[in-house]
Order: C-alpha cells, then structure tokens, then sequence
C-alpha cells in the first residue's frame, strides 16, 4: 500500500506516509487513538486508504479550506470557519498533502488560525477519515512502430487514464497519468489501458511536425487521432480547422477548452464561488454546458471566438518544444500529461550560425575574447577584479585553471536557440543544448515514476563547497530547513578529495548544493578532478544545483546516471551574483518550488539567471510548499495600503486546474490555477499577518525580498 498511516508517539493523532509522493503530515485529535482499518467505500470520494479513530476533534498543521456534503453528496457548505447542525457528513480537507476526507455522524464546527484548521464534533465519537495519493501512475506500456502511421494509433489512446469526461477532469488527480509508450516491432496495448469513447477526432498529415503537437488535445479530450491531409478536429456535426497557424491554433484550442472547462465545472460537484467564472464577460449557458457529452461540449465552446476568450486566460505555464524525430516519441506521454502546449520545430537556429551573436561565447578559441568575456560576465567587468567562476580570467575563477584553449563547454556540445515563448516555463525535447530552457530527458522522466518507496521522512541536503573563496555561499545551509512540519537533515562538507565527492554523490541525498570549480575535465576537488562522465561512477542524489562554471556537461551526466534533474550554467558566471543565485534558489527548493519555476523567479531577479538551465525533470521538488501550489508576490504600496499581486503556479501534484484561494479579506473568492490575482487597497497589518502565514518569494520595488523578511519596509519615492 502506497499510504502508511501510524499513531503519533509524542502527540495525540497520526501521521501519514505517502511513500509515491514522498511526503508526511501529522493529523492531530483530542485525544490519544488507536487507527483501525476502514472500508475505502465509508468516503463519498475514492480513497487509497481508510481508518477509524475515536476522537471529538480533528486538526491538521495548515490553513485550509473545508468543503462539507450531506450522505448524498451534495455540497453544503464550504470555508475555513462555520457550523452544522446534527448529521451524517462527508468532509474534504483542502489542501493537503494527500487528499483528505473524514466522514462521521456528529455536528460540528469548523475553525482557523494562522497556522492550523480544526473540525470540533459536537459529541465525541467515531471518525473515518480516507486519503488518496495526488499521484497517478500509468495504467501500462502501449508497444508501437514509431512511423507516424502506426504511432496514431498509440497517441490515441493517451486519454485513457482520463477518469471523468465531464468538465472535473480539468482538476489534476482526476486526469491521471498518461500511458507510456515504448518503441517496437507492432502495436501492443495492455488490458488496463482502454480507450475512451469521447466522439472527438483529430485529422492531421502522418507527419511527426503535425502528430507531436496534437498530444495535450489527444490527452485532454481522450481524441481518436486519425491521419488525413487538413488538419482539423471533427465531433458530430462539427468541425474546426487547425490552419492557418497549426501549431497557434492548436495552443489557443488548449488554453480555450480547458479555460471554459474550469468554469463550467462550477455547475457540477464543485459550485465553489470561482472568480474566473465570476468575471467572465462569456454569456453562456454554463449548466447546460457542463451537461453536454465532451464533444458536443468541445463543438460549442470552440463556436466561440478565441479573440473573445483570449483577454480572460492566464499565462500558460509550459511549452515544450519536441524535435520531429522518431526517437522523441516515448516522450509523448510524459509531455501531454503536462498539459504542456507543443511545438514541433523543424529547423532549429544553432549558435554558432547566428551571424556570431554569442557564438564567441559558446565556440570561442578561447575566453580571452571581447565577445567570450562580455557574454560570459553578462556584464559583469572581469578586468576590474571580479572574482568569476570561470576558467583562466584576469581572476580566480569557479573554473578552476582550465587552460585557454578550452572552450566554455566541450566541442562535442552544440547550442541551439529556440524561437520564444510566451509561457512562464519552457522546455526542449531533442539534440542540442537550448539556450533558456529546460534540456528534459526521457530517463529523467521515468525517474519521476520511481521517485516513491521512500525508506524515510526526512529530506537530505547536501551543500559542497571545494573552494575556500567561495565560503560565503556556503551558508546557504542556514537556508534549507526553515520549514514547520518539514524534517531536514543538512550536511555541510569543505574541500571534499575524489573519493570523498564519491562517495557524496552515491549517497542517497534528496538535494546537492555544490559551489566550487568545474569544467571540461570535471568537479574540482581537493587534489584534483572528478569527471561524472566516468560510467563507474554510481549517482544517487535526486536533485542538484551545480553552481559552477561550465557546469553543464556534468550536470547532464548526473542526470543520465541517476538524478532527476538539476541547474546548471552554460558559461562563466561572476562569482557575486553566482553566490546571489544560489541563495535564492536554496530559498526557493526549501520552500517547495520546483527547479523550472525556482530558476524563472531567479531570473527576475538577476539578470545573470540566463547563463542557467534546468536539465532533466525540471518539475523535480524536494518538498512539498506549504500551499501546495508556487507563489510568488508583487507588492506596491499606496498610502499605508498595499497594492498585492500574486501568482500561483502549478507545482507537482498541484498541477494545472487546482484551486486555489488567498488569506485576504479581500479575496474570499477561489482561483483555477495558474492565477495571477490582484488585490488593492490591503491595509498594512492585514499584509503583515498574511506574509506570517508562509514563506514566500516577493517583490518590492522589483527587488527580490521573502515574506520572512518583511518589516517596517516603506517603498522609496
């Protein structure tokens, strides 16, 4: 079972183990219990796990929101404070780092602080309460030839783990996971993966440049992809072209289904006071809608001009960029389960061919160059004694003392420069190096599926600093484990020999910090370099940030022997803003960001983040925020008032159509994320006891400062 659930030992209540997502939470009582096992069917919802406990009060260590049903399931109430009467109920507990229902027989009430949400039963007595895992795992493996004429076939079937048709499935964990697929000699589908009969079809050319962008929609609206010459999607009596503009049309389809999607679902299960829904300007009949078949759904919302939608929609959050090539088709799966919007580019601007613009940076003779320096420093003056962690420099440099006919990266690596996008993330499916995006890798993907049967609770940060310059970086370790409710075990190691760095990097550590010298032949350490492109080297650390020049290459060994992902640099970097960077993200991955979203918050910040880039998975966490979701705050002030603007990212399984709702007064209203929600006129102590609540990433002035940080700051005129 995936879901452990044991007594507390020193406190009244129970801890919960979920060993898929790596996480535990403690659930407390008024009184010490003994769990007993329980029907999953005692819960109005699916749940993974079940037990009774005796108790007159339940409360967990986070502000949520609690949704109550009657024994039918039809929604009473809703909030973070209110009373029931006598009765049989169904409660849902939310968020939380598993899903969380409780079900008794009892009035109660149900009250917040800053800090917990309690559930007080008018008489004491039995409670059962269900958690289900937010993760979802694929149903199976689907063989297939990778032409495109047999490979339709395979992405058809990528909607078979939807659970729902009607507009829920637009929540995360009633998704599910893709199946996955694997090349082979014929089509092989297991018994567990069984399609779903949406009524959609999408019509494109056999084409990879045409298949590839299609899998979010063949994954979202459980289609049936057939070849054909115009590309389009057909329901009964309908269809919608998807030219001019293949790949446009088919992002703006994505984003304008699963928009209406979110809103319509507020007419089902979920009639939550959704501000999207509330704002708007669509005349539709939206319980209507939400009672239609998919297709008939999908035919009426695509009836409506993308122009009318368009001013409503969030920023998306990820593009992914997949090279039109048979060996990127087992990536499929992992990508429409994304939700991600896809291009498929044919042609590609390699560096070195782009009229020299960086080209001295990336395939110089050496870093002695005008242009090597000034892309390398991002303009950062090496010539006035800037301390860089690059190779042979007017400076000590984080490259240690490669020599100059080295380049800033290997020969054997060719960068490539993707065309822009207009989403927060962005990632890169194919050969190449992709200047500003993720470099995402299948083994990192299937990693992200064994990434469970954790042997413990605690999260393990490793900080390794080989150079003595480098100290002050090296505090970072006072930055991991400023978390309530989150065990962290840090370890702090200086001028680590081969062996020792060895042994470092099979150890099984949650989270590598390593400031220091690289390059071409390897980490620095304390009598020499250890190459991770060493094939005996075993690799068991999870996540890394590799804060050193040229890190790149080793960077992309640690994933391909076993991380799941990682930041890395592509050039040299200054050695102040580098000691900068690394600060913020130790910030960010503490307080649950994941490494894409952790580096595009750093970027804001330092103009240096460019000489970054995620490789692997870079939707890797180390733990769980307490929201659950990223946020990130912009703050203005007004006379003693605060102008609060927040956006909230999808953050693992807290994925694209999660809802959520901020601590404000003013905002009594939810959010479908990815949000972007504006809050005027806060008074200055409501601020101050909102930034108490959690520890986030803000921005005063466009400077980045934490919530922890907040003090009787004033905005200078």
């Amino acid at each position: 079972m995936s879901i452990d659930i044991d007594p507390l030992r020193e406190a009244d209540g129970i801890t919960v183990t979920d060993h898929i997502e790596n996480t535990q939470f403690e659930v407390y009582t008024d009184r010490p219990v003994d769990p007993r096992r329980r029907p999953e069917s005692d819960h109005y919802f699916p749940v993974d796990a079940s037990v009774a406990v005796e108790t007159g009060a339940i409360e967990i260590p986070r502000v949520a929101v609690v949704e109550t049903r009657d024994r039918a399931g039809s929604l009473l109430s809703r909030g973070d404070g209110y009373q029931m009467p006598d009765g049989t109920y169904h409660v849902g507990i939310d968020p939380a780092p598993t899903k969380l229902y409780l079900a008794f027989d009892a009035g109660f009430s149900v009250s917040t602080t800053d800090r917990t949400t309690r559930i007080d039963l008018d008489t004491p007595g039995t409670v059962a309460l269900g958690f289900r895992s937010l993760h979802q795992t694929p149903a199976g493996t689907i063989t297939t030839p990778t032409d495109p004429e047999s490979l339709v076939d395979a992405v058809s079937l990528l909607g078979s783990s939807l659970q729902t048709t009607s507009p829920e499935r637009s929540f995360p964990t009633l998704r599910g996971h893709p199946p996955l697929i694997e090349p082979g000699e014929e089509l092989r589908v297991p018994k567990r993966v069984e399609p779903v009969d949406s009524g959609v079809r999408i019509v494109v050319p056999p084409e990879y440049r045409y298949l590839y962008p299609v899998v979010s929609l063949a994954y979202y609206f459980a289609a049936e992809v057939v070849p054909g010459d115009a590309p389009r999607i057909e329901g009964d009596g309908w269809t919608y072209p998807l030219e001019p503009g293949f790949e446009e049309r088919t992002a703006r389809v994505l984003r304008q289904s699963f928009h209406m999607d979110c809103l319509a679902r507020t007419e089902g299960f979920y009639p939550v006071d959704l501000h999207e829904r509330e704002a708007t300007s669509l005349d539709l009949d939206w319980g209507r809608l939400y009672d239609l078949p998919l297709a008939a759904r999908l035919g009426e919302y695509l009836d409506v001009p993308f122009e009318a939608v368009e001013p409503e929609l969030p920023q998306w959050t990820l593009t992914t960029d997949i090279r039109p090539d048979p060996e990127n088709v087992e990536m499929l799966p992992f990508v429409a389960g994304e939700l991600s919007v896809v291009r498929s580019p044919e042609t590609v601007t390699r560096v070195d061919d782009d009229e020299g613009v960086g080209g001295g940076f990336f395939r110089g003779e050496g870093r002695s160059s005008p242009s090597a320096k000034a892309a390398a420093t991002d303009g950062v003056d090496l010539d006035g004694g800037e301390f860089v962690r690059g190779g042979a420099s007017p400076a000590a440099t984080r490259g240690a003392d490669a020599s100059a006919e080295r380049g800033t990266v290997s020969a054997r690596t060719e960068f490539v420069r993707p065309e822009p996008v207009d989403t927060v993330e962005h990632a890169w499916i194919g050969e190449g190096v992709p200047l500003g995006a993720n470099k995402a890798t299948l083994d990192a993907y299937y990693r992200r599926l064994e990434a469970g049967q954790v042997e413990q609770s605690r999260i393990s940060v490793l900080v390794v600093c080989n150079d003595e310059q480098m100290r002050e970086e090296g505090n970072v370790a006072d930055l991991y484990g400023l978390r309530d409710m989150v065990q962290f075990d840090i370890a702090v190691r200086h001028d680590l020999t081969r062996e020792e760095m060895r042994d470092a990097l099979a150890s099984d550590v949650d989270f590598l910090h390593y400031i220091g010298h690289v390059d071409d032949r390897g980490m620095q350490c304390a009598e020499g370099y250890l190459d991770l492109t060493d094939e005996e080297l075993e690799i068991g650390v999870s996540a890394f940030l590799l804060n050193a020049c040229q890190s790149y290459e080793q960077g992309e060994a640690l994933v391909h022997r076993g991380s799941r992902g990682g930041i890395v640099t592509l050039s040299d970097v200054a050695n102040s803003p580098a000691t900068k960077l690394g600060r913020i993200i130790a910030r960010l991955m503490n307080g649950g960001f994941n490494l894409r979203t952790a580096l595009h918050v750093a970027k804001r910040e330092l103009i240096t983040g460019h000489q970054y880039i995620v490789v692997g998975d870079g939707g890797t966490t180390i733990c769980q925020s307490r929201s659950g979701v990223a946020i990130v705050l912009d703050l203005s002030e007004e006379t003693e008032r605060w102008i609060v603007e927040t956006e909230m990212f999808p953050n693992g399984p807290y994925g694209a159509g999660s809802m959520g709702s901020l601590n404000l007064k003013e905002m009594g209203q939810d959010h479908y994320i990815p949000a972007k929600v504006t809050s005027k006129s806060v008074p200055d102590q409501q601020l101050r006891d909102f930034l108490q609540l959690e520890t986030v990433p803000m921005f005063l002035s466009d400077e980045l400062t934490w919530s922890d940080e907040f003090r009787d700051f004033r905005v200078q005129e």
